[in-house]
């Protein structure tokens, strides 16, 4: 069974900064995609940023220049590195995995994480809140 975990959430001023990790494991994948998206309680999911699995990078049209994802395949890890943070940035990060096995193949997590995040395939863990102060 496919787990992911979120972690490295907290509390911020605005104008600082936090990195925040994703581990997947459990997966039989032999091709990845992966994403983050965020939630407010009562509110719409944001797609963040996705990684697709030939390696294809797509942000958020909000979050460019400030938000940066970086991704370990050897340790099914992808980073979301957050600069700049204002309060509206305050929410749960999630982070999304899917794939493709064995034969492999193409996977990737856009456009739906950005345009209709609601309908989100794959799996994602129980997310790591943020905190922006003004």
């Amino acid at each position: 069974q496919v787990h992911v975990m979120e972690s490295g959430g907290g509390s911020v001023r605005a104008g600082g900064s936090l990195r925040l990790t994703c581990r997947v494991s459990g997966d039989t994948y032999s091709s990845t995609c992966m994403g983050w998206f965020r939630q407010v309680p009562g509110m719409e999911r944001e797609g963040l940023a996705a990684i697709d699995s030939r390696g294809t990078i797509t942000y958020a049209e909000f979050v460019k220049g400030r938000f940066t994802i970086s991704q370990d395949k050897g340790k099914k890890t992808l980073d979301l590195e957050m600069n700049g943070l204002k309060p509206e940035d305050a929410a749960i990060y999630y982070c999304a995995a899917d794939g493709v096995g064995p034969r492999g193949g193409y996977c990737s997590l856009a456009p739906t994480i950005f345009i209709a995040p609601a309908a989100l395939s794959g799996y994602w863990g129980q997310g790591t809140q943020v905190k922006v102060s003004s």
